[in-house]
């Protein structure tokens, strides 16, 4: 089995391209792709069953420094302002709050998020290179 998978910050620039890079090297065999970060944390669960079941899967994320600047605060940013705009179903009031943190230094970008997602997941090493 995979133990190793690789993910590569060159291949995307955005949340969609992530959300692209993740699914095709994660969601083999599947008809459908992540698209939330719900949906990434989702399917985390499934990953160490499919590519190695007896242990940890490492997933080397290349060229990380990349995809932290490109899910940084301006893409945080915009993420949120989209998700205002959009109002119901969201929080309006919790996303206001994130984005008010997030302008003042204290809140998570996206690729905090990510981040704390793989780090949620104990049969998953994220290594970022």
């Amino acid at each position: 089995m995979q133990e190793k998978i690789i993910i590569n910050g060159n291949h995307f620039f955005d949340l969609n391209g992530f959300y692209d890079e993740i699914s095709e090297k994660l969601m083999i065999n599947e008809d459908w792709k992540v698209g939330t970060l719900d949906g990434l944390n989702d399917i985390l669960y499934g990953v160490p069953e499919t590519f190695n079941p007896k242990g940890k899967v490492e997933i080397i994320w290349k060229n990380s420094k990349k995809s932290q600047k490109d899910l940084g605060l301006e893409a945080t940013l915009s993420f949120l302002e989209n998700k205002l705009k959009i109002g119901k179903p969201y929080n309006v009031n919790l996303i206001s709050k994130q984005k008010e943190d997030l302008l003042a230094g204290k809140g998570q970008t996206l690729f905090e998020i990510i981040i704390e997602i793989f780090e949620s997941h104990s049969k998953i090493e994220l290594i970022l290179n």
